[in-house]
């Protein structure tokens, strides 16, 4: 029980962020592109409250721990009418990026936290770790969207570039989206996307911090 209450205390934090960072992100391009029904929604705010959904950011989540050791969530659905943009199938790859987008940029806060953690010697454990569960989830969240299936975001970017007979067929597996996601989970599938795609997105981050790290050093 300890164990639960302090993996909680350690990922609440950087599980809610990088929920509400992610819808936040796409409600305000997708507004920027001409529609603004998530905007009216209240869904361009950083306020986690705005985007929180109790059965899918707290109860699933929680549950799944207990039981499968796989964590997955989801924040409210996010109201977004494609058919108000000025180029609905282009601004659709780039509305489902800003998402995936806004995980890799709050990953790399969270990594920049870590190094002035460690550079200004706090010997406290509870920051690094809540640091490192910030540095992983965002990781974590941004490769799952990016999953090339129906209504993920990746799927939403595979539409956007695919030639316009092939991403209509492509669009017709939407109903089945969710039955392929469990299928990838239980063939275990997923698990190699999230490993490269992580490892990947880890190497870019740490490119990109290394003349601070440098300099620290």
């Amino acid at each position: 029980m300890d164990e639960l209450i302090r993996n909680l205390a350690v990922y609440a934090l950087p599980v809610l962020f990088a929920l509400t960072m992610h819808d936040a992100a796409q409600a305000f391009v997708a507004k920027r592109f001409g529609d603004n029904t998530a905007h009216a929604a209240g869904r361009t705010t950083f306020n986690p409250l705005a985007h929180i959904d109790p059965i899918g950011t707290i109860v699933i989540p929680v549950v799944m721990y207990l039981t499968v050791h796989f964590v997955f969530g989801y924040a409210k659905p996010l109201p977004i009418n494609y058919g108000q943009m000025r180029n609905p199938k282009r601004d659709m790859a780039w509305v489902a990026l800003s998402g995936p987008g806004a995980n890799f940029v709050m990953a790399l806060i969270w990594l920049l936290l870590a190094i002035f953690l460690n550079y200004f010697g706090v010997q406290e454990s509870f920051p690094h770790l809540v640091a490192e569960a910030g540095v992983q989830t965002n990781l974590w969240l941004m490769a799952f969207n990016l999953l090339p299936i129906p209504s993920m975001d990746g799927g939403r970017v595979l539409f956007s570039i695919l030639p316009h007979k092939a991403a209509f067929q492509f669009a017709r597996l939407e109903p089945y989206g969710f039955i392929i996601l469990l299928a990838l989970i239980f063939l275990k599938v997923i698990g190699y996307w999230l490993f490269w795609v992580g490892v990947i997105a880890n190497l870019l981050l740490h490119l990109i911090v290394y003349p601070l790290n440098f300099l620290l050093t």
